[in-house]
Order: structure tokens, then C-alpha cells, then sequence
């Protein structure tokens, strides 16, 4: 179970972490110094650990409060706290597991992945910006256009 990994690795890095909390905010989750909130109105399992991992991305890249949003410095910041949790709860080799567990949607994939379809689609889209319409890892080709697909190079 992946949220519990990441409540393990919290502790082990003095992150505390308080579910169901009333924010005054629409913020799902929010970090301070080294305590995380994750918010009461969020019920999902699987959204939970999104927005944990994205909150320990914040505890390890972010620097300084970047609630406001204002200036391209604080957005990107916003940005590496994401990419930490995507590469964090997804990265190319899960996309690479799934494919070998039988997922060939998305549905599935994110099923197996234990994350929302929202939270994997948002991470496609950053892998295609990175990488392009396809990434080679191993013996692998992911495919992100015009749909996620996998193929086995032999």
C-alpha cells in the first residue's frame, strides 16, 4: 500500500502527518515545516496518497512559502514538488510494471499504480514534455500519443 509507505518514510524523515484537518483554505493538503494536513474533505484512498507524496515533494524540493503563486519562481517550485511525486508514485518503470501486470488502460494502469486517473493523466502529460511522444527504457517503449502504450522491443 503506497500510502503507508509514505507515512513510513515521513516518519523516518521527522515528517508528521495529520489527516482530516479543517483548512480555512481549498487546499486538499499543505506542508509546514515538517508537518503535513491533509484535508478532512478528502475521502479517497488513492487521492490521499497523491496528495501526500506531493507534500513530501514540497518537504524535500521547496524552499521558503510558495502558497502565494505569484512569481515563476514559486510556480516552479509547485512544479518540482509534482514532478517528485510523480516520479515518486509513477515514474517510466511503473509504467513499464503495469504493462507487465496486463494493464493497457488507464483505468487499470492507474488502479495498479494505486494513484487517481487525474493525478496519472497529469503525469503523462508531463513525461510527454519531457521526453517527447515516447520514452526507451530497458526493453521497453512508452508510448504517450496518441494514448499510453507500452511495447516490449525483442
Amino acid at each position: 500500500m503506497k500510502y503507508e509507505d509514505l507515512l513510513k518514510e515521513s516518519t523516518l524523515n521527522d515528517v508528521h502527518v495529520i489527516e482530516n484537518v479543517d483548512f480555512e483554505s481549498q487546499a486538499d493538503g499543505l506542508i509546514n515545516g515538517n508537518i503535513i494536513g491533509i484535508n478532512r474533505k478528502v475521502r479517497t484512498y488513492r487521492k490521499r496518497t497523491c496528495i501526500l507524496a506531493e507534500e513530501l515533494g514540497h518537504y524535500h524540493t521547496t524552499v521558503g512559502d510558495i502558497i502565494n503563486q505569484s512569481t515563476i519562481s514559486e510556480r516552479r517550485q509547485e512544479l518540482h514538488a509534482r514532478v517528485w511525486a510523480y516520479n515518486k508514485l509513477i515514474g517510466l518503470n511503473g509504467i513499464v510494471n503495469s504493462y507487465k501486470h496486463g494493464c493497457y488502460s488507464l483505468h487499470d494502469t492507474a488502479d495498479y499504480l494505486e494513484v487517481t486517473e487525474e493525478f496519472l493523466f497529469e503525469a503523462l502529460q508531463y513525461y510527454k514534455g519531457k521526453y517527447g511522444i515516447y520514452a526507451a527504457i530497458d526493453n521497453y517503449v512508452i508510448y504517450f500519443e496518441p494514448s499510453l502504450g507500452v511495447f516490449e522491443l525483442v
